[in-house]
């Protein structure tokens, strides 16, 4: 492999460092605790090399949180697939949901907690997260009323409370302490699914 090959991989390996490190110190100190400064030193890269990937602490935050929090957001959609009736893919998409904060806490903080109302492009991220979870339970809602279920409730309302109360929820246990378990089937009964 030459020399110019190697350098992509090189690249993304240290771009992934610098936010492997951001995660760790906004979720444990919190976003404004946090400098630029203290995201290098935990990499151990130099703030030159972060200004090569990032124009500020802000974008960091943005692309962790595109990266991180679309992946999670990906894991509660694989897990509301499958087969079963609409109520069953509505609970496995809420115990997806709770189950992957849970063991992503760090990347659920930032996502439930430190972002919340840091800049525009970082609330339209959140907002696109949480809209394409609502989405999913809204999609499943008109699915079940086309089949005759679930009627006299409006898909849009329905979605994006399930997705305030899961997140609201989910942030409060990550800090209190709690069975991720019992708080998906809690969600599930309020909701009745």
């Amino acid at each position: 492999m030459t020399a110019l090959a190697a350098a992509p991989g090189r690249l993304e390996g240290r771009r992934r460092r610098l936010l492997g490190a951001a995660l760790a110190l906004f979720s444990e100190r919190g976003y404004h605790d946090s400098s630029v400064d203290d995201v290098v030193a935990a990499a151990r890269m130099s703030k030159s090399a972060f200004y090569q990937y990032f124009d500020s602490k802000q974008h960091c935050c943005r692309v962790l949180l595109e990266i991180e929090g679309g992946a999670l957001l990906n894991s509660v959609l694989a897990a509301a697939l499958g087969p079963g009736d609409h109520r069953t893919r509505l609970r496995r998409g809420v115990h997806g949901f709770v189950e992957a904060c849970f063991s992503r806490a760090p990347v659920a903080r930032l996502l439930l907690v430190e972002s919340v109302g840091l800049s525009e492009s970082i609330e339209r991220v959140r907002h696109q997260i949480h809209g394409d979870f609502a989405g999913m339970v809204e999609a499943e809602i008109r699915r079940a009323q086309a089949d005759g279920e679930l009627t006299g409730i409006d898909p849009v309302v329905y979605g994006r409370a399930v997705v305030g109360a899961a997140n609201e929820a989910t942030a409060w246990f990550l800090q209190a302490g709690g069975n991720p378990a019992g708080l998906a089937a809690e969600l599930c009964r309020i909701f009745a699914i």
